[in-house]
């Protein structure tokens, strides 16, 4: 350190005067000027088939949809304990400690210390010859070697006159908060897997029931007609025909079993547990009806619509890059100050003021040579804006269309729902009355073999359908914006 004239406090004093002026001059800098999220011709209405007026602009809440205790339960251990979501927290947790990091370089930097070196130089050096002529002259009072002990604090601070540094604070929050939107879509898909699988699973339970009722049914046909057989009533080929179909059944149940265990292992991952048992209601999944749907507007999902959001704060983020960009093209002012005490042993520390050492700096610097640098970087950012804004044009048009496949899927599964549940209870009414007649020799068994099979094909495909409708109004809930709780990335 070099010792200065003027005192310490003139010394600290001047460099807060320093301070108080070019923080004053920090406004002047490139403020961000975020482009407009300009959508094209964005649908004010959803289709007139497809929306009801009066309805609500935000979905229900999760409880209010999902009104299944069992599945509501699922849904909180999922978001409990799924390793996908944990992942996605961590990193919220990096992007949050960005922001703080970003913010710290707003304020001075004081370093504390001290530090200690021996020094023996040369007799015929610049110093050797100083110090010799001090010793033949007796005026030498310090030892040889020379040790050095520093005690002291340093402060530096770049003042962010331009706003570079304030605007890449900003971006960081922007992008902070844009990681909270994506984990709220993350969360929302994850809610809506968990609910799929769900309601899988019970349609499973549901074509086990009515394979294993059919079964049962061709079983007894079966022994009817080895009956008839013995009697000479009938032939054995009607007896292996009754045959092929109980174990055609018999084999599809297996593989419906396997599928259920696929499923199950599917939700337990979802879950984040190993397998245990998973007990869920029995009744027919034919009679369940999809929850209703709160739509709205279209204009709605660019405020609940968490990726939409997410791509919005993305657009901020770059836009204040693009202005951090710019200002790396202006000088920047860098302040220095230290303070503290130097003496070549521990007991002069105390000597005032000969121990005391201080100095102010104050830099001043503008790029020159590397502003090719400087311009590509700058064009990078513009573009990465103007990329940004791309995506959040392109992810409200996905959005949009998302809401509107799951709209028509509704609408289209319930017609044919309506309808196969009709042909369900026909051919169930047939079913019976081809076992009468065959059991009094007025039908033929290919009749009753056939009536069965349709009923079971029937049967079968309404609870696909049911399925699929359940399926649709998930999705459309998640499409609209529903089913993420508020992230928690403390």
């Amino acid at each position: 350190m070099v010792q200065a004239k003027r005192t310490p406090f003139k010394t600290l004093a001047g460099l807060a005067l320093v301070a108080v002026v070019t923080s004053g001059c920090a406004n002047f800098g490139p403020k961000a000027s975020t482009p407009a999220l300009a959508l094209g011709t964005f649908p004010d209405q959803y289709p007139e088939d497809l929306a009801a007026e009066g309805q609500p602009a935000a979905p229900a809440p999760l409880e209010s949809f999902f009104q299944d205790p069992t599945l509501q339960g699922l849904i909180k251990e999922a978001l409990e304990n799924n390793q996908e979501r944990a992942l996605v927290l961590q990193e919220l947790r990096m992007a949050k400690n960005e922001v703080q990091a970003r913010g710290g370089e707003l304020w001075p930097f004081l370093r504390l210390g001290g530090g200690w070196d021996r020094e023996k130089v040369g007799r015929y050096t610049r110093h050797g010859a100083v110090e010799e002529s001090l010793e033949l002259t007796h005026e030498k009072n310090f030892p040889d070697p020379l040790s050095n002990f520093r005690l002291g604090a340093q402060v530096s601070w770049e003042v962010d006159i331009w706003r570079r540094l304030r605007n890449e604070r900003d971006s960081a929050i922007m992008r902070y908060l844009s990681s909270l939107e994506g984990q709220r879509f993350m969360v929302t898909h994850l809610i809506a897997e968990v609910a799929e699988t769900y309601y899988a699973l019970r349609a499973l339970d549901s074509r086990l029931a009515i394979l294993n009722n059919t079964i049962g049914l061709q079983k007894d046909a079966l022994a009817l007609v080895r009956l008839q057989k013995d009697a000479a009533v009938t032939t054995q080929l009607a007896v292996t025909k009754f045959e092929a179909e109980v174990l055609k059944n018999q084999s599809e149940r297996v593989v419906l079993q396997q599928e259920r265990v696929q499923e199950e292992n599917r939700l337990h991952f979802l879950l984040g547990r190993y397998p245990t048992e998973l007990t869920r209601p029995s009744e027919d999944f034919a009679e369940l009806q999809p929850p209703s749907l709160a739509i709205g507007l279209p204009t709605d999902l660019l405020r609940q619509r968490p990726d939409v959001r997410a791509a919005e704060r993305a657009v901020q983020a770059a836009a204040l890059d693009v202005a951090a960009a710019r200002a790396r093209f202006y000088p920047a002012l860098d302040l220095s100050a230290a303070f503290g005490a130097e003496a070549f042993q521990l007991g002069r520390f105390d000597a005032n003021p000969a121990s005391r050492a201080y100095g102010i700096g104050v830099d001043f610097l503008a790029p020159l040579l590397n502003r090719a640098g400087l311009k590509a970087a700058y064009g990078n950012a513009t573009a990465e804006q103007e990329q940004a804004l791309l995506r959040y044009q392109q992810t409200s048009l996905k959005a949009y269309l998302d809401v509107l496949n799951q709209l028509n899927a509704l609408r289209n599964l319930s017609e044919s729902a309506t309808l196969k549940a009709q042909q369900v209870a026909t051919l169930g009414n047939s079913v019976e009355a081809a076992s009468r007649l065959f059991s009094s020799a007025r039908a033929d068994y290919m009749e009753v073999l056939m009536t069965q099979r349709d009923a079971l094909e029937s049967r079968l495909d309404l609870i696909d359908l049911r399925e699929q409708q359940f399926q649709a109004a998930i999705r459309a809930y998640a499409a609209l914006g529903g089913g993420a709780p508020a992230p928690d990335p403390s």
